[in-house]
């Protein structure tokens, strides 16, 4: 039996023949859509000027993805074209993946099957050149539409496709022009249009004004394009005090525009041929500074004992237009007197202001330690904040004060009597740095060592209650914590031996006197006898403070328990404690002495003042009685030309310039308040071009408007002294009979 392999060599072959010929018919159908489209995006760009670049940037990347996509569809891969045919073609039988095999691995039937194959798998592509099949509907009708969206931006003409950014879609504004209309075939102006651009740092886009008069921010950009009948002089634009002609626009013979900057509230109107509008009002809205409200802390901020040494800042900043930038200014005042020492830190707060909002609450916390605090010292800071315009505000300035338990007192305070006991508090404070400084070793330590620091910490514990309970009796070892009094018996013989005379020193009657007299005079004396050694009637203190020391003596004794029993941790809250009420007692005894020092002799002011004496007190003056010039002479001009013409005076062609400089005046009050004083402006300047023109007065209901206008300008006039009228006959002899001379 023989087997023809003749076929086995053409198989790659075949295959590659089919994938060549799919990959083509699919690069047409894929080329046809892009290119319709690429020529749409072009003819609207150049329709478009301003999506120009952004049609520009899509092509772009159209085609890098189209060079990738045709990239890996020209790729050879025989595996998935061999499972597609095996789909599309019962006639494969499942067995295309055979031809992709080489002869020598293959088995008799294998290679049979094989051949059967690539025979068949030939005569369907001599009989179907397109062996597998591609959409074209789809591709066609993409085609179809992009050439059609082509055509139409080719069809519109391009004025008509600009952007309703930009001046040429802006709409016409209603213009007014004052004095005698223009005859019909003078040119005049037939329509204004006005595009506002804000500054950049505003953040908004550009807008076409709808009114003459209108609002904008400072620092934008104002555009004027009017269009005009037929060709004249260009028209001149009067913004304020400046004069600014107009030039043609390149594209339009009758289209004149104008561009300026404006930072201040004006006036402006037109001028062509002749022909002049009226006033509008150009108002500027200022760009505020930034607004900050400190939450928290408050402007004083004490950090006690025992506290964690650090404090939260919270601030709400404001703007109209955006944030940028924020920061703390924190100062370190370290060390007292003379030796202070001054710190400036300062931490960005920017990165909480992303996006710019136009309000957002800051927030920071104080690390005290971080910025080298210790205890007494005191760091003031403030917040900042800069808008997207560079402009700064900032908040006042706030105290953090650490609290310093160590504080000493100074020699003069001790020359002065008062009661001198910081001591004591840094004796407390020690125990309990002594304490902290074992929990943070126990690590390290043996048992054995542990407890016996413990009990050392708890030996000076034990002394310092000791010492402070002196103050309220407790002379004894024995008394722990409390104030008892000891036993009769152990109060005699503590009394013969230590070493001085009680009864002669606190005034107590000899031993020697009648037992009887004794008793009568101890009890007499007993109130005002100083018992020392009773714990109830120690008078070393106030009550109010005797019974905060008595507790401070009770937690020195939970302190000195625990410590002595090698629980240190369970004894720093008792501490912690003890000293807290310590600075308390410290403060609620403090006693002022006035310093002793140099008294000078009193002013001879002092001995006159506030005497009633007045001679020599009154200070020359000089008077002269000089007529007061008149307030705005050009309104009050104007105001008595209006007051003619309502009675029907006639009125003079130079009587005009009196209205024009009353309107000068005028219109500086209508840049503040356009609304009130805006239409009389309107209707001065129509009377003013009215009496230039020898014509009659265009509206004769204007003219009480123009004149409430001019006299809000005028001052209010002070008001004069009503003098008394003379009494007359009945009036003197009532007088008279009152007993008056």
């Amino acid at each position: 039996m023989s087997i023809s392999v003749t076929s086995a060599a053409v198989e790659p072959g075949l295959l590659r023949r089919v994938a060549r010929s799919y990959a083509s018919r699919r690069t047409v159908q894929i080329l046809l859509p892009f290119l319709a489209a690429s020529g749409a995006a072009l003819v609207a760009a150049e329709r478009w000027p301003q999506a120009g670049p952004a049609l520009l940037v899509l092509l772009a990347a159209g085609v890098i993805a189209l060079v990738v996509w045709l990239i890996r569809l020209w790729q050879f891969r025989p595996e998935p074209l061999a499972r597609r045919l095996d789909r599309e073609f019962a006639e494969l039988e499942d067995s295309t993946g055979l031809l992709l095999r080489p002869i020598p691995g293959l088995n008799l039937l294998e290679q049979l099957q094989q051949q059967h194959v690539a025979e068949r798998l030939d005569a369907l592509t001599a009989a179907t050149p397109a062996l597998l099949p591609t959409p074209w509907r789809t591709s066609l009708l993409l085609t179809s539409l992009f050439l059609v969206v082509a055509g139409v931006c080719w069809v519109v003409p391009k004025s008509a496709a600009q952007p309703a950014a930009t001046v040429a879609t802006a709409p016409a504004v209603p213009l007014r022009f004052v004095g005698k209309p223009a005859p019909a075939k003078a040119p005049r102006i037939q329509e204004l249009k006005l595009l506002v651009t804000p500054p950049a740092y505003t953040r908004r886009a550009a807008f076409a004004a709808a009114q003459p008069s209108f609002q904008a921010p400072a620092g934008s950009r104002v555009r004027w394009r009017v269009r005009v009948s037929r060709r004249a002089a260009a028209p001149v634009l009067e913004l304020g005090k400046q004069r600014v002609p107009l030039r043609p626009v390149a594209d339009d013979s009758l289209a004149f525009e104008a561009e300026q900057v404006v930072n201040s509230s004006v006036l402006y109107r037109l001028r062509f041929a002749g022909q002049t509008s009226e006033d509008y009002a150009i108002e500027v809205i200022p760009d505020r500074a930034p607004t900050l409200q400190l939450i928290t802390p408050k402007p004083y901020t004490l950090v006690e004992f025992g506290q964690k040494p650090q404090v939260g800042v919270r601030v709400t900043v404001r703007d109209d237009y955006g944030l940028s930038r924020a920061r703390v200014v924190a100062t370190v005042a370290k060390g007292e007197g003379e030796a202070v020492k001054f710190t400036e830190v300062a931490t960005d707060l920017s990165a909480q202001l992303r996006g710019q909002p136009t309000q957002h609450q800051l927030t920071y916390t104080l690390q005290l330690r971080q910025l080298g605090l210790t205890y007494g010292d005191e760091v003031y800071f403030y917040v900042q904040a800069w808008d997207n315009h560079r402009q700064m505000a900032r908040t006042d300035t706030y105290l953090v004060q650490w609290e310093d338990t160590t504080i000493d007192a100074s020699g003069a305070d001790i020359s002065l009597g008062v009661n001198v006991v910081p001591a004591y508090f840094r004796s407390q404070r020690q125990v309990i740095i002594d304490t902290e400084k074992l929990l943070s070793e126990r690590k390290g330590l043996d048992q054995s060592t542990f407890a016996s620091r413990a009990n050392d910490i708890g030996h000076d514990q034990k002394v310092l209650r000791m010492r402070y309970g002196k103050f309220m009796g407790e002379e004894f070892e024995e008394s722990i914590g409390q104030a008892n009094a000891l036993p009769e018996g152990e109060k005699e013989e503590h009394h013969e031996g230590d070493g001085h005379d009680h009864g002669h020193e606190h005034g107590a009657p000899s031993t020697n006197a009648n037992p009887s007299s004794l008793e009568t005079t101890a009890a007499l004396m007993d109130p005002y006898m100083h018992k020392h050694d009773d714990a109830e009637t120690a008078d070393f203190l106030e009550p109010a403070v005797k019974a905060k020391l008595s507790v401070v003596l009770s937690q020195m004794w939970e302190a000195e328990l625990r410590l002595r029993t090698a629980r240190p941790a369970e004894a720093l809250p008792y501490e912690y404690k003890a000293l807290r009420l310590l600075k308390e007692v410290q403060q609620q005894t403090r006693v002022y002495v006035k310093k002793a020092g140099y008294t000078p002799p009193p002013m001879p002011e002092a001995t006159v003042r506030l005497t009633g004496e007045l001679e020599g007190a009154a200070t020359p003056q000089r008077r002269a009685d000089v007529a007061a010039p008149a307030s705005q002479p050009a309104v009050r001009a104007a105001l008595g030309l209006l007051s003619r013409l309502r009675r029907g005076q006639p009125a003079a062609p130079d009587d005009a310039a009196l209205l024009d400089r009353a309107g000068s005046q005028l219109a500086q009050a209508a840049l503040q308040r356009p609304g009130a004083y805006l239409t009389a402006l309107r209707d001065l300047r129509q009377l003013s071009a009215a009496l230039r023109a020898r014509q009659p007065v265009p509206c004769p209901e204007c003219l009480p408007v123009v004149e409430r206008a001019l006299t809000a300008l005028l001052p209010t006039p002070t008001s004069a002294p009503i003098p008394a009228p003379s009494p007359n006959r009945l009036a003197r002899r009532y007088l008279q009979a009152l007993g008056q001379p």
